[in-house]
């Protein structure tokens, strides 16, 4: 697991580093209208999340459960037929998909015919990324995150390089309107894809021969024919794609709520109303997402590893795999969660320049990644053990909180409203899913919440330091500025990081979580 999260958080991480790096040069070349281009993005992004989940169908995900499935039996030609069986469904869901999305921007738009060619220059990388998501898949399947992990970064290299080179060149050298500089920002999702694949084609063909190996030594006990398979995938693909859409959803009625509801019940004009909605949707969100990408890395590994626990009944290692894996959610996103809050006033001047309520807006939003993190492992430990209705079931009662308290809270609180609106519609959800595994597979509550309350002491006390150090910067550094922020950002992050880390390794918890290897750390910082 800890090797399968490296790689998917190394991806993950800079590929989510390198989509927010972007937007220092990207919003500075809108001028006046950034915020107006980052909400047009935002928006063009959130329905375009949807479609995409639903173009991939969870697919790619339900084909890594179950190529795990049959290898773990030795079958590994069945595995290989259902990866070629579920690329062609999956080109043919892509492209059905993209005429959808093209066909219906108009109607989706709420009236804004900005949208449109928004819409539509995403539509069109809905034809190459359910095939490269699935391919990804495949790989997984095999526990061999590596490939994932390169197609990633270079798929956010590829598309960051096009977006920039576009913008700068529509909005500087062009000087045209914003609109055609956001086209161009979302048409690089198709450049980028392209990259995306290319990477994983040429990973493939040279582990053919290894894999072609494994299919030749298969038992060949197993009869299924490909209805079965092309079967068995849709059927394990709708709890994926469910919970696939859950934070695109969350966000979703954000978008379609925030606007209708502040028109009725403030007196803000839309460019004001759509500047709020692009500081809590479109900067704090791009921000968190970065933590939030550790979750999903170790969500992504945990599945495969569930299902052949669980295929061979060995319930002892699903008990163990559990546990650790929310361990491993604690260990990291605690300390990052929090210290993202505690630095949230350089890390904002550094990627969108000062803005003191945008700084507020992503400090709460630090906070709310946690429940939103643990949510994505948690559900993806249920599907791991084909608990996919039990999973279902808490995220919808969890989205209908999410509802319930939505407009109430955009009326009191703003663009904080949203956000809090989410983080006790997952939390809820978290609450129900940990009970469940508590209750059906024997996990260590004890020892999950003696380490959880460790982990959070020493969390807390590294966010005290961290804002201390921030706060006496402020002294002498001139907060307005984005190079002097960054020397803040640095000696903050090295400090309260540091402090983390001494205490994980001092009380030995940093072993009982990540093994017996990271006394060799313990001997070079140091630390009896």
């Amino acid at each position: 697991m800890l090797q399968g999260s490296a790689w998917m958080t190394i991806g993950s991480i800079f590929s989510r580093i390198l989509g927010a790096v972007y937007i220092i040069p990207w919003y500075g070349w809108f001028g006046a209208d950034k915020l107006q281009a980052n909400a047009l993005y935002t928006k063009g992004y959130t329905v375009y999340s949807m479609f995409l989940m639903i173009a991939i169908s969870g697919i790619p995900s339900a084909v890594a459960k179950q190529v795990a499935h049959y290898n773990a039996q030795n079958e590994y030609a069945v595995g290989r037929r259902l990866f070629k069986k579920s690329l062609l469904l999956m080109i043919i869901i892509g492209i059905l998909c993209a005429l959808l999305m093209w066909i219906s921007a108009p109607f989706i738009s709420q009236g804004d015919a900005n949208l449109v060619p928004v819409y539509r220059s995403l539509a069109v990388a809905l034809t190459v990324i359910p095939v490269m998501s699935l391919t990804r898949g495949f790989f997984q399947g095999y526990q061999d995150m590596f490939p994932s992990a390169m197609s990633q970064l270079l798929e956010q290299i590829v598309r960051i390089i096009y977006m920039l080179a576009a913008t700068f060149f529509i909005m500087r050298v062009l000087k045209e309107n914003y609109v055609m500089g956001v086209v161009h920002s979302t048409f690089a999702a198709f450049i980028g894809a392209l990259g995306g694949l290319f990477i994983l084609v040429a990973y493939y063909f040279r582990q053919k021969r290894q894999m072609d190996q494994l299919v030749l030594q298969s038992s060949n006990r197993l009869q299924v024919s490909d209805g079965h398979i092309i079967k068995e995938v849709l059927y394990e693909s709708i709890p994926f794609i469910i919970i696939g859409v859950s934070t695109t959803l969350y966000n979703l009625i954000d978008q379609f709520t925030f606007q209708p509801v502040m028109q009725r019940f403030s007196v803000l004009n839309l460019r004001q109303i759509n500047d709020w909605f692009a500081l809590f949707a479109g900067n704090a969100n791009k921000l968190i997402m970065i933590t939030i990408s550790l979750a999903s890395a170790m969500a992504i590994t945990v599945i495969p590893l569930l299902s052949e626990a669980y295929t061979k009944r060995d319930k002892e290692q699903i008990a163990t795999q559990i546990n650790d894996a929310l361990e491993l959610f604690l260990i990291v996103m605690l300390p990052c969660s929090l210290g993202m809050a505690a630095v949230a006033k350089p890390l904002y001047v550094i990627f969108y320049t000062y803005d003191h309520t945008g700084i507020f807006i992503l400090s709460f939003a630090s906070y709310i990644a946690l429940p939103i993190g643990l949510f994505m492992v948690l559900s993806s430990l249920l599907q791991g053990v084909y608990q996919n209705k039990i999973a279902i079931k808490y995220f919808v009662i969890g989205l209908i909180v999410k509802m319930i308290v939505q407009i109430p809270l955009i009326i009191f609180l703003k663009g904080f409203g949203p956000l809090l609106a989410t983080g006790i519609g997952m939390l809820v959800s978290n609450l129900l899913m940990l009970r469940f595994f508590y209750l059906h597979f024997g996990i260590n509550a004890a020892r999950i919440m003696r380490r959880f309350d460790g982990l959070l002491f020493f969390a807390l006390l590294m966010f005290g330091v961290t804002l201390g150090v921030v706060q006496l910067s402020n002294l002498l550094f001139n907060p307005n500025s984005r190079i002097q922020s960054l020397i803040v950002l640095l000696l903050a992050a090295a400090i309260g990081g540091y402090v983390y880390i001494y205490l994980c390794l001092k009380t030995r918890i940093a072993d009982k979580i990540l093994g017996a290897k990271v006394a060799g750390l313990r001997r070079r910082l140091r630390i009896k």
